[in-house]
């Protein structure tokens, strides 16, 4: 019996330790808009997680922009903002993952899809906006973040390096280069340089 309540005890410990408390909704809208252009960010509709860490709609909002609460369980801080014509591309994606999908699987999936137009891509473009912060720089109680970092992605389905003038690669720092050319994914990356 008292192997069986220590054990018990123990699991409980264990479970608590690495189950992460989902913050609060306010919480999450305030820090998922960080990501979104300052002037798109009170009108942005917001993804998070309810209480049971269900991925849900925490607020509609009325303007073209939709951003991304930080996932409780990934590691360090990472909120997103995308125009909305990326949605049908992203909903499909996390569709995909969810049903344990690999990388390569869920690309070739929306490829073929995106090829047969049963997956609707962004016609003239799309920006993606990806903040992150180290996790000791971030308070899910209180929503506070510092030392942030900040990429851009612009979808362009189709491009590529002939068609956009870009590089394949940066040759400097902070240049923009073309990903996946050719592709539903294509896309031009700016990393900017970190301080």
């Amino acid at each position: 019996m008292k192997t069986s309540l220590f054990t018990t005890f123990l699991l409980l410990i264990f479970i608590k330790g690495f189950s992460q408390e989902i913050p609060s909704k306010e919480v999450q809208i305030k820090t998922a808009v960080l990501a979104a252009p300052e002037e798109k960010r009170a009108e942005a509709t917001v993804y998070g997680y309810d209480s049971n860490g269900t991925f849900t709609v925490l607020r509609k909002g009325s303007n073209e922009m939709i951003c991304i609460a930080d996932d409780p369980n990934s590691p360090g801080f990472s909120v997103a903002s995308y125009q909305n014509d990326l949605e049908p591309f992203m909903v499909r994606g996390r569709e995909l993952k969810q049903e344990g999908k690999s990388f390569q699987e869920i690309f070739d999936t929306r490829e073929a899809e995106a090829k047969s137009g049963k997956l609707k891509m962004p016609k003239d473009g799309a920006t993606l906006y990806v903040l992150t912060a180290d996790e000791e720089n971030y308070s899910p109680a209180t929503g506070e973040v510092s030392d942030t970092y900040l990429r851009y992605v612009v979808y362009l389905p189709w491009a590529t390096s002939e068609s956009t003038g870009l590089p394949l690669k940066p040759s400097a720092p902070g240049m923009p280069w073309i990903m996946d050319p050719g592709t539903h994914r294509a896309h031009i990356m700016i990393t900017p340089p970190r301080n």
